[in-house]
């Protein structure tokens, strides 16, 4: 108790002090975070709408498919990314590998299904409920796509949120393809692997308490925005 105790003192005083390392890894996880989750939401809300309203062979397994990406395992995903940016990649002329651009590469890829599945359901729901209107106005797939996105734009802050907050916890892919660079490529969740290992305390628990309100400030805002849009179309 008395060790956590002093850890946790020194992490209030790296905060305090407004330590320089720290927050440069903090404003670096999130440009990663925010980029990736940006990007996985201009694909992923589109496609899941698409996937709600269009009726296609193999929709069923298309659904089945992006419900079962959701749990995409981080550490394969880190993989496959890692052999893609590799120079004996396909992409490995890009010169990606250990920048933050693959990890931002690696995040999007393990959001952008789980943005598309959720959009999915909100988009399925509000077609329910305006979807009669919608053909009698004979509106076209795509002009139904963009008409309900921005109909459930509330919702789907919401959906984009949470997505947020899942890239902002990953460590195991972002370690893999970022290599952990110290002031290139190192995150708040693996700093906090790697000083944890090396028995820093007091920057591991700082950084961990940065990221849990982060966390918090993302549920926050998610629980805001539904009651919002409770209040308001309830």
């Amino acid at each position: 108790m008395q060790t956590f105790a002093e850890a946790f003192a020194a992490a209030a005083g790296l905060l305090a002090d407004g330590d320089l390392r720290l927050f440069a890894i903090v404003l670096l996880s999130l440009e990663v975070s925010l980029s990736a989750t940006l990007i996985a939401a201009l694909i992923g809300l589109p496609l899941g709408a698409f996937v709600a309203l269009a009726r296609f062979p193999g929709r069923r397994t298309c659904v089945v498919g992006l419900n079962a990406m959701m749990g995409l395992p981080p550490v394969v995903v880190g993989l496959v990314v890692y052999l893609l940016l590799s120079r004996a990649g396909p992409l490995g002329g890009f010169g990606l590998l250990f920048t933050p651009g693959a990890m931002v590469f690696a995040q999007t890829i393990l959001i952008a299904p789980i943005l598309a599945a959720l959009a999915r359901q909100v988009v399925e729901d509000a077609w329910a409920e305006h979807g009669e209107q919608l053909r009698s106005l004979g509106a076209s797939l795509p002009q139904s796509v963009a008409t309900l996105l921005w109909d459930s734009r509330f919702a789907l802050v919401t959906v984009v949120l949470a997505g947020f907050g899942r890239a902002s916890a990953e460590v195991g892919a972002v370690m893999i393809v970022g290599g952990n660079i110290d002031g290139v490529t190192r995150t708040m969740t693996t700093t906090i692997a790697l000083e944890t290992s090396k028995g820093d305390l007091p920057l591991a628990l700082g950084l961990g308490i940065v990221l849990i309100a982060t966390v918090l400030a993302v549920n926050a805002a998610a629980a805001w925005l539904k009651e919002t849009t409770a209040r308001r179309y309830g």
